[in-house]
């Protein structure tokens, strides 16, 4: 199963519409992601990225929903301890 998150861009590297690429925060941890395909997308908007791929803008309210979700699980993960 493949899943794509949310993260925040911080930083454009690549300007070059086929090679646009950026620093996207994903809760601390920086990674380089393509943003060829939201060209809109600019510093401080949230994307989804899966990949290594922007594959489109998320609203921030709707990008910390899914921050809680991953927060919740990792707490399952927790109680549940080693299987």
């Amino acid at each position: 199963m493949c899943l794509a998150i949310p993260g925040k861009i911080v930083r454009l590297l690549q300007e070059e519409p086929l090679r646009r690429t950026g620093k996207v925060d994903f809760g601390g941890i920086l990674k380089e992601v393509n943003l060829s395909y939201v060209p809109e997308a600019g510093v401080g908007d949230y994307v989804i990225v899966h990949v290594g791929f922007a594959i489109s803008r998320v609203e921030e309210s709707e990008a910390r929903k899914v921050f809680e979700y991953l927060a919740e699980l990792e707490g399952l993960a927790e109680i549940e301890g080693p299987s």
